[in-house]
């Protein structure tokens, strides 16, 4: 009940145009039932019957005071029959207008409160992607990620506002043709509804199978969505590698497996079809032999009220059709909504204490006190981590692929909390300070820097979106950058591609550094930042980055150790431990890692 209630709760901001949209239900229902119920007076005036004619529920004469008090009030159904045709017929006019004017209404006001629904659903959902922590995003496929922020959440809409809305509807329908029924003839009524307990017996087990169904379709369509997005990211490696062939198979697998639960899905809920037209048939052979018992036999009731009877009870089981399908109508929004819900619900570790302070800058330096971390418990990545690095200077971390060193500055930038220690600028443990402040001043190069499909002013000005031009323009001289950005096609308003693909590595890097100097951040860090670059690109960055490095307190990654002899200092890490510590020459006399590193790769 609970999950229903916090599935409702997406109503609440749209509750004013929901009433309205209900409000218009009510009317079509109304003037939908009544537009059948004027052929009884109609088929009376044709036929010159005379009473309608009641039972014990509804006594004789009950049908006719509630005809003279609707269509009575605007037609004279006592007077001349051929009078009183045409004015049934105008009358019945005027009802279908109405009633569909009143339908369009509904549909659009609908369709409002469908798109609120998604528009904020979907708002709320990727707000709190962006606020979940980088572990997260370790431990969940990217694709299953998009898969719920798109497919899951148009789940949850049909279920919240498509099928709620049109459920309501339906009921509104079933309860104005059940009052006119229950007028004509309440035993009539009562035979109507003699197959309805084994209805609800026969949907219990379907119900259950299509929840576990819907799920296992959802799961693989995000597997699906994952697998797509995995390939394209890295399809330069799959063609390098011409593991075409692997990876259609991969997919190949994937795809079957998604078309298996589909149709499994599909089998059982291809079921509500036939098992409601044989319930509703079934139906109405009881109602057709006992509706003729009590005319020809009994004469309780009249031959028109009886034909009118008929024509509601085709109304009466369009909603009912539609309601004893609606428990396999909204298994894949529930399915959805559960994905969706455990998504809301992964917490943002990585908050703001109570009262904690702004940064503002590195006076005496940055502490890594005793730091012990693990992405997963008891298989630390870092032990006992302990160096000081003083304002204003620059530390490169060297070592082997997977020591640590990247885990080390991401904890600078809390991006993860040590799981014991504490990282301090100037004695104070950065978790007391302001997330939003702290990462403002923190200024990243790195080399798979993230351009995005927007303009070339839009990337340096990555986050100081309200940067005059000017600003950018000297962010871009001092990083090398300005010249060859005015030989782009529409310059500063170029659009890079996605993930800067017009651009080359080396030019990249530069927009990155430019994004960099516009930040101005008091500590800085180049994570690999020319690895990937060749001989003439590397040094056109490495000037760039002159302009970084003044005044700052730098943190330098490289596995290329001709780039960090400027180092003030070096910290080596090997196996998520310090292994050694000092200058260049330092550490070339000492018999280390460190010596070991450089001689390997100038050998």
């Amino acid at each position: 009940m609970a999950g229903w209630r916090r599935i409702l709760s997406y109503l609440g901001p749209h509750r004013g145009v929901l009433l309205l949209a209900a409000l218009a239900s009510v009317a079509f229902a109304a003037l939908d039932a009544l537009s059948i119920v004027v052929l009884i007076p109609f088929l009376g005036a044709v036929f010159g019957a005379g009473a309608v004619g009641g039972d014990a529920a509804a006594e004789p004469g009950q049908i006719d005071r509630v005809l003279d008090f609707t269509v009575g009030r605007f037609i004279d159904l006592d007077g001349d029959p051929q009078v009183a045709v045409a004015g049934i017929i105008v009358f019945m006019l005027v009802l279908v207008v109405l009633k569909n004017a009143v339908d369009f209404a509904r549909t659009c006001l609908s369709a409002r409160v469908e798109q609120g629904v998604t528009r904020d659903l979907r708002n709320q959902v990727y707000g709190h992607l962006l606020e979940l922590d980088l572990a997260f995003f370790g431990r969940v496929r990217t694709g299953q990620i998009v898969s719920r922020l798109t497919h899951d959440v148009e789940q949850l809409r049909t279920l919240v506002t498509a099928e709620l809305i049109r459920a309501l509807s339906w009921v509104l329908v079933f309860g104005a043709t059940l009052y006119w029924m229950l007028v004509v003839s309440a035993r009539l009524t009562a035979a109507a509804f003699i197959v309805v307990p084994l209805t609800m017996v026969i949907w219990g087990p379907l119900i259950r199978r299509l929840r576990r169904g819907d799920r296992e379709v959802l799961d693989m369509a995000g597997e699906v969505s994952a697998h797509i997005q995995e390939t394209v990211s890295g399809i330069r490696m799959v063609k390098s590698a011409t593991a075409e062939p692997r990876e259609r198979g991969r997919f190949l697998k994937l795809t079957t497996g998604y078309f298996e639960s589909f149709l499994r899905v599909v089998r059982i809920r291809a079921l509500a079809g036939p098992i409601t037209e044989v319930l509703v048939a079934l139906g109405t052979a009881v109602l057709l032999w006992y509706g003729a018992r009590m005319v020809v036999v009994e004469g309780s009731l009249s031959g028109e009220a009886f034909v009118g009877f008929i024509f509601l009870s085709t109304k009466l089981y369009a909603p009912v059709k539609y309601l004893s399908k609606l428990p396999t109508l909204i298994q894949p929004g529930l399915a959805g909504t559960e994905r969706i819900f455990e998504f809301l619900d992964a917490p943002a570790e990585i908050r703001d204490r109570e009262r904690a302070r702004p940064f503002t800058g590195v006076h005496v330096g940055i502490r890594y006190r005793d730091v012990h971390m693990e992405y997963r418990e008891g298989e630390p990545v870092l032990r006992d981590v302990d160096f000081f690095v003083p304002a204003g200077t620059v530390v490169a971390l060297v070592g082997p692929s997977g020591a640590g060193k990247t885990t080390i500055v991401d904890l600078l930038a809390r991006f993860y909390d040590p799981a014991a220690g504490a990282v301090e600028i100037d004695g104070t443990d950065i978790r007391d300070l302001r997330l939003a402040s702290l990462r403002g001043g923190l200024g990243v190069v790195s080399q798979d820097m993230v351009l995005f499909h927007d303009t070339v002013r839009a990337n340096i000005a990555y986050g100081r979106d309200d940067a005059p031009h000017e600003q950018v323009e000297a962010a871009a001289l001092a990083a090398h950058a300005h010249d060859f950005v005015m030989e782009l096609p529409q310059g500063y308003d170029t659009v890079v591609g996605e993930r800067g693909a017009t651009l080359s590595g080396g030019q990249r890097q530069r927009i990155a550094i430019a994004r960099a100097v516009l930040r101005n951040p008091p500590v800085l860090i180049l994570d690999e930042a020319t690895s990937a670059l060749d001989a003439q690109s590397e040094r056109v960055v490495q000037e760039a980055m002159e302009a970084l490095l003044e005044g700052r307190t730098v943190f330098v990654i490289a596995h290329r150790l001709s780039t960090i002899r400027r180092a003030d200092r070096i910290v080596v890490v090997d196996g998520g431990r310090i292994v050694q510590q000092g200058t260049h020459a330092e550490l070339m006399e000492e018999d280390g890692l460190y010596r070991r590193l450089r001689e390997l790769q100038f050998r």
